[in-house]
């Protein structure tokens, strides 16, 4: 009997590069004058990169008995989002980083207001994208799509990550204190980690209870990736981050280290991973087990 990593490695290898290739499908289009906008949206969507928002989705999905095609175009979406995220993270306004993934950041590519339109077309293609799926779905599942396409557009929007990353700028200037840094875990990463997890819940029409143990099971890992984040920052490698150490230092950027100090932040980080494993336990079968295999990978990541 395969152990659940084992059985996660196998479907990993089986569903990435299909994934790859539908997100090189959805940006390779034809090209006239806005040739450099597709190239800028390319060039970010298909750096590479974890993709865990679109496999906890996926996973969550799955063992709910949700179909993979009903899954697929939200699993795209969600990345469109997250990476959208990056480019505009990384602009000189924001965290002005110059790397991203081991090579150039988009704007030191493609100049600030083509990454700027980049990332603001790879949104309005997430949202596109998932209006598309949910127009071809049959109508007595069509709701379940629009609850799923608003939970997600929430998570990435004013209420959500975008307010998490304003707060992020403040905490540049001033001090925000712990309160002020849960709403920047909450939002800036926790959001958009947990909406996977809910989305593939309701695309697969699981019941609130489900959906409410999976909405406190993303949320705690939303907030031990962010806390994480902020100690490899000041402890990980540049090389296998693919991107410089020592920003939230540089930019005076008040995080869970500066705080709390660094052994309670992986403390930290290590307990809410553990709390959302037993949140998990309500994905059922193997797809459950892999979410959880996943999940725990997570716990001792370096990048």
């Amino acid at each position: 009997m395969q152990m659940p990593d084992e059985m996660l490695k196998h479907w990993m290898d089986a569903w990435l590069p299909n994934l790859e290739q539908s997100l090189k499908d959805a940006v390779s289009k034809e090209q006239g004058y806005d040739r450099k906008l597709w190239q800028a949206m390319e060039y970010s969507l298909l750096a590479g990169g974890k993709r865990l928002r679109p496999a906890f989705l996926m996973l969550s999905g799955l063992a709910l008995g949700a179909a993979e095609e009903e899954l697929t175009p939200f699993a795209l979406a969600i990345e469109m989002i997250h990476t959208y995220s990056l480019i505009h993270d990384d602009l000189p306004a924001m965290d002005n980083d110059d790397f991203r993934r081991g090579r150039l950041t988009n704007h030191k590519v493609f100049g600030e207001g083509v990454a700027v339109l980049a990332g603001d077309g790879l949104l309005n293609l997430a949202a596109e994208t998932m209006a598309d799926a949910v127009l071809a779905m049959h109508p007595d599942r069509q709701l379940n799509g629009l609850r799923a396409m608003q939970r997600i557009l929430h998570a990435a929007g004013p209420s959500g990550m975008i307010a998490g990353q304003t707060a992020d700028i403040e905490a540049e200037e001033k001090r925000l204190g712990a309160e002020g840094l849960a709403f920047i875990d909450h939002n800036k990463t926790g959001q958009l980690l947990c909406a996977p997890f809910v989305c593939g819940a309701l695309l697969a029409g699981a019941d609130t209870s489900v959906c409410a143990a999976l909405e406190k099971a993303g949320f705690r890992i939303g907030t031990a990736f962010q806390i994480q984040d902020d100690f490899l920052d000041v402890e990980g490698d540049a090389a296998l981050l693919g991107k410089a150490t020592g920003s939230d230092a540089l930019n005076h950027k008040e995080t869970f280290v500066t705080v709390y100090g660094l052994e309670q932040a992986k403390e930290t980080a290590k307990r809410l991973s553990e709390d959302a494993l037993r949140d998990l336990e309500v994905l059922p079968g193997s797809y459950g087990a892999m979410t959880r295999a996943l999940t725990a990978s997570l716990i001792t990541r370096k990048y």
